[in-house]
Formats: structure tokens, sequence, C-alpha cells
């Protein structure tokens, strides 16, 4: 039977982070009511183009998904799992914002289902959080770590940010350690992106030159030596570096992201979520009046920007996507997905990038730790004519 990952989106959140740009808004009650009542319709519906396929795996992002309350939750949950086929181990994780849970919704949400917790907890500073935009406070933070133990989580992910406006590389560390002592199964320590379209991207434009008396951004070699030091610590504390931003104890990786890393088929629901299945991308509308409008009226169809991939863009997927594993790409599963030798088609960038220090070349190929500084003029490389 095919395997399948599903991902849902939900887009409500209390107030939009400063620096964000997903597809997120503030919503009183009743739009979110009436959004799951859409959703459930679009999952119900295309759930029987996926009846010979086996769901190992739902992420369910935003957005911020705790801004429902846990009966919606439970009843998205009800869904899904009427809806499709989910393997008896298959791993159902929920995004959560600190500012928006409780015990009673945490345990509403694993009665559900819900095997796995993902917090954002991005920074352990009451200063940092209030510069981000972020509705909690770092005490609201370790409250809601404790109630997801309490309700019975035993895979819980916290989400870390570094290069933060006015972060010294001693405060990102000092984090750090405090989110390590908890004991979170997997952390996510990724930087700080000045995404175009945001209040931050204003103030700090693509240069992450400060404007309007904003506190100073890192600069590039405290903001590189973040990042060494957190792969260093995270494994002496017993966390394993899969991904470039991702660490986890032993066999807790995250196993819908790596599905996107390894190209598996995921298909996605809710407004501008996207989908990849049998080689084919697209994504679901953007603008909620048409999303609405498309599932409850049948005024055209919800999906836009259908590309069936050709097999020069699978193959530059498979490199671009995979090099973000630590353990790189293998070539026998390039040539057995593709027909063709990868030297064939990528000998030349390999001996280039193997020859600046950026690649580990043998049977797989993977990025050296200098490539993951720069992973992304590295993929770009991977791009064919």
């Amino acid at each position: 039977m095919k395997k399948l990952g599903i991902y849902v989106h939900i887009p409500f959140c209390v107030r939009k982070c400063l620096y964000c740009d997903f597809l997120s808004f503030p919503a009183e009650e009743w739009e979110k009511e009436k959004y799951l009542r859409i959703l459930l319709k679009e999952i119900e519906g295309e759930a029987l183009r996926y009846k010979d396929w086996a769901v190992d795996s739902v992420f369910i992002g935003g957005g911020t998904p705790t801004a429902l309350t846990g009966e919606q939750l439970g009843r998205l949950l009800d869904g899904l799992k009427s809806g499709f086929l989910l393997e008896a181990d298959a791993e159902i994780t929920m995004e959560a914002n600190p500012g928006t849970v409780d015990k009673e919704k945490l345990e509403t949400c694993l009665r559900a289902g819900v095997n796995r917790i993902s917090i954002g907890a991005q920074s352990l500073r009451d200063e940092e959080l209030a510069a981000l935009g972020r509705v909690h406070s770092a005490e609201e933070f370790f409250q809601a770590y404790q109630w997801a133990r309490e309700a019975g989580f035993r895979n819980v992910n916290v989400d870390v940010m570094a290069a933060l406006p006015g972060q010294k590389v001693e405060t990102y560390l000092d984090g750090l350690e405090r989110v390590m002592d908890l004991g979170p199964e997997h952390i996510s320590a990724y930087s700080l992106i000045i995404e175009e379209g945001t209040p931050f991207y204003g103030w700090y434009g693509e240069s992450g030159k400060r404007k309007n008396g904003m506190a100073q951004l890192p600069s590039e070699e405290e903001e590189r030596l973040m990042y060494e030091r957190t792969g260093e610590l995270l494994e002496q504390r017993g966390y394993c570096r899969y991904e470039i931003s991702n660490y986890a104890k032993s066999g807790y990786e995250c196993r819908h992201n790596v599905g996107y890393w390894k190209r598996r088929d995921y298909a996605g629901f809710g407004l501008g979520a996207s989908s990849m299945v049998g080689n084919v991308r697209w994504r679901n509308r953007r603008d909620k009046e048409g999303y609405v409008q498309c599932i409850e009226e049948g005024l055209g169809s919800v999906k836009e920007e259908i590309q069936p991939l050709s097999k020069k863009e699978q193959m530059e997927e498979f490199m671009f996507l995979g090099l973000r594993l630590i353990t790189g790409v293998g070539k026998k599963a390039f040539q057995e997905t593709f027909g063709i030798p990868m030297e064939e088609v990528y000998g030349a960038v390999i001996g280039k990038l193997g020859g600046q220090g950026l690649l580990e070349d043998g049977e797989r190929v993977s990025l050296t730790p200098y490539g993951r500084d720069i992973s992304n003029y590295v993929m770009a490389e991977f791009l064919l004519p």
C-alpha cells in the first residue's frame, strides 16, 4: 500500500508575529468555527482520492493550531481518522503556541490522537520575545512544556531561534542550555530570516541594518558562532543533528519533515496548503473567500498552480531537498529513481563543490560543515540548465 503524509493548515493566530510571512491572521471565534467546517468538508471530499493509501504522518501547522479550542481540534482529528487509513503508529504532530494552551486542551488533543507536540519557544528572554511580537512570555513557555508532559506527551519538540534583535551569543546559548535541561526529544534551532512583506523587513531590509531605532541584529560572525555552538552543545547532550536545523534524540527524528526532504507524497488541506503527489505539485487557494466558495458552493477548483514535475525538476528536487539531511543523498537511490547515474547528471557540479570543500563525495553525497554554512549557494548549483 502506498504511503502518504498529510499536512493541515490552521491559519489563525492571536497576533501575527513581526517576522512572520506565513499565511496567518487573527480571527473571531465564529470565523474559526466556519473555517473548521469548510476544512472538514474538504478533507471528507478529498479522502476518496486516497482510499488506497496508508497515512503514516500528519502535521497540523499554521498559524497557530492551538488557537482552536480543544473540542475543535478533537473534531479535526476525528475527521482525519474517519476519512483516511491512519497507520497504528502514525506520527501526528501539532504545533502549539505557549500563549494559547492549557493542560485540558493538551489532554484533549492527546486523547484525540496527537502524539507529538511542537512548542514554539523561540527565546527564553522576555525582551527578545517582545521584540519578535510573540504573545507569550518565557514563563508561559515553561508552563506549557510542563502541561504537555503532565498531559502525557512523550514526544516533544521545542523551537529555538538565533540571530534575534539585540541578542548576544551568550544569551542565546544560555537559552538553549535551559531548553536542553528540560529534555525534549527534539529541538529545532534556526536563525531569524528577514522576509519581505513583514514589519521586520521594513525595519531591517535585506541588509539587516536597523532602522527606526530598532535593536541591532547580531553580526554574521556572531550568527555563525551561534550556529556552530548549537551543534556542539546539542551533540554533547545526546542530540543528533539529522538535518541542517533539526536535532533529535535517537528515534525521535520528525518523520513528517524527513518525508518532505525525501520527496515522499503528501497531501495538504486548508487555506494555502501545498501538496505533492505522484510528482505533481499544487497548492490550495490562499484567499479566504475563494477557498470557502470552492468547497462550500463548488465554484471552481480549490487547487491552484498545478505543476506536473519534469524529470529534470524531479532530479533537482532530489538533490537540493535531500542535501538538507546530514546523511545527504544516495547515488544508488538516484539511479534507481531516475535510471541514470548521478555522476552523469551532476558529476561536474559535485567535483566543483567537492573541490571547494562544500561536499563529501562517496556512495552518498552530503554537505560538509562549511557547505551547511552556505547551503543556499550549494543548493542553487544543482539547478539544471
